[in-house]
C-alpha cells in the first residue's frame, strides 16, 4: 500500500557531493516524520537526519554542517543533500517515513530498499 523509492546513490570522490531522493507513493493519508538512515558493512543501521511534517530538522553530529535534509510536501519526497563527503560516509542509505494510510489506521514506519553511496578515490 505504501512504497518508498530511493535514488541518487553513486560512487563519488572524497570531498564530493551527492543528492539522494526518496519518493513515497500509495495510500498516503498523512506523512509525518521522514528520515534518512545508513548502514555500513558490519555495522548497525544508524539515523543520519530527520525532518518533521512542519519542517523541523534534526541531524546526528557526524553529518551536521555537511548534510541537509529537506522535503517537498507536494511531491511526497524527502531529499538528502550530502556535501564534503568522506570515505566513512560509505554505506547503504535508507529512507524511512512515518505514514498514516487512512483515517482509521495508526501511523507506522515504512522503509525504502536502500541506495548505495560509496566515497572513494
Amino acid at each position: 500500500q505504501v512504497q518508498l523509492v530511493e535514488s541518487g546513490g553513486d560512487l563519488v570522490q572524497p570531498g564530493g557531493s551527492l543528492r539522494l531522493s526518496c519518493a513515497a507513493s500509495g495510500s498516503l493519508f498523512v506523512i509525518y516524520t521522514m528520515a534518512w538512515y545508513r548502514q555500513a558493512p558490519g555495522k548497525q543501521r544508524e539515523l543520519v537526519a530527520s525532518i518533521t511534517s512542519d519542517g523541523t530538522t534534526n541531524y546526528v553530529d557526524f553529518v551536521a554542517g555537511r548534510f541537509t535534509i529537506s522535503r517537498d510536501r507536494a511531491k511526497n519526497t524527502v531529499y538528502l543533500q550530502m556535501n564534503s563527503l568522506k570515505p566513512e560516509d560509505t554505506a547503504v542509505y535508507y529512507c524511512n517515513a512515518n505514514i498514516q494510510i487512512s483515517l482509521y489506521d495508526s501511523p507506522r514506519n515504512y522503509w525504502g530498499q536502500g541506495t548505495q553511496v560509496t566515497v572513494s578515490s
